[in-house]
């Protein structure tokens, strides 16, 4: 990414970081201090950092389909929540047992599993309390926003892919074809449903929808199938997290499944195909920092 397109993806994460905050705090001071500290442990994992990707492509998209960041606040900080929600449910006990987040205690080492788990649940609730209260937005945009979110989130996505995850460790072999559609909806559902829910802030077109939609999957599997590699690969100051927790897990991984060469091509190949679905949309400058932007995700292996 050249220099205006890394200020481009800066202002993105601040603007929802900022907003982020905003709504925390004023949700805390509104409540009794007896739940004050349930709000403490959604500003820890909110405000711990990571990459902020879910809520730039809702602006990027956005303004690729005519519309202005304004527009799309309340759904960069709906998928924002609902993605930190799942990342503090991932690391309970119960599902992938981890102890560090983003360079920080998780949520659940930092606050108990009690108060780490009435927080998530806040975050996958209170995105639709955004939505639908959100001024800017026709109440057709609201709809399909909400609805998208919330199928996404879901069995058909995100819960989904966690729970085959869960059933893939128990499993002595599992198929690089079974490993996609885990992926597909674990990570890529996510990332698919922000680049439409940009495409839908922004007023785009069915087809615009559509393209999103090829480009968010094509892109939500390769970044899944480079963590992969990078949890073999990185250091713990690299992910977050600490490094191959996949092997101690005994997850099934694109690594043990195909090998890390043979990862790594079909990561440039997802991400070809990522920027052919690009390619349908409109030439802009925005377009140009998701060309950029999908390019960066490949070049963190690399």
């Amino acid at each position: 990414m050249n220099e205006t397109q890394k200020r481009r993806l800066e202002y993105y994460a601040s603007r929802v970081e900022e907003y982020l905050y905003e709504n925390i705090m004023q949700n805390r001071s509104s409540h009794p201090e007896s739940l004050h500290t349930l709000f403490d442990a959604m500003r820890h994992s909110l405000m711990a950092g990571g990459k902020r990707l879910r809520p730039a492509l809702i602006y990027a998209f956005c303004e690729l389909c005519g519309g202005e960041p304004g527009q799309a606040d309340s759904a960069a900080m709906a998928m924002e929540m609902t993605h930190t929600a799942s990342l503090i449910f991932d690391d309970l006990p119960a599902l992938d047992n981890d102890d560090v987040r983003r360079g920080k205690p998780s949520c659940h080492k930092a606050f108990g599993e009690a108060t780490a788990i009435l927080a998530g649940y806040h975050l996958i609730c209170h995105p639709f309390y955004l939505l639908a209260s959100d001024g800017t937005l026709t109440p057709e945009q609201k709809t399909a926003l909400v609805q998208i979110l919330a199928r996404e989130e879901g069995a058909s996505g995100m819960v989904g892919g966690q729970m085959l995850d869960m059933q893939f460790e128990s499993q002595e072999h599992v198929s690089a074809e079974e490993l996609e559609q885990m992926c597909l909806k674990k990570t890529g559902a996510l990332i698919k449903a922000s680049c439409q829910m940009g495409c839908i802030c922004g007023g785009g077109s069915e087809e615009q929808m559509q393209a999103a939609g090829s480009y968010g999957l094509a892109l939500g599997l390769a970044f899944q199938i480079i963590d992969d590699i990078l949890d073999v690969t990185g250091t713990s100051e690299q992910l977050g997290k600490p490094a191959g927790s996949d092997a101690e897990e005994h997850k099934q991984t694109f690594v043990t499944a195909l090998g890390i060469e043979r990862a790594g091509a079909y990561a440039a190949e997802l991400t070809a195909r990522a920027h052919a679905a690009l390619r349908q949309l409109p030439e802009s400058e925005t377009a140009e920092f998701l060309h950029a932007l999908t390019d960066a995700m490949l070049v963190r292996v690399q």
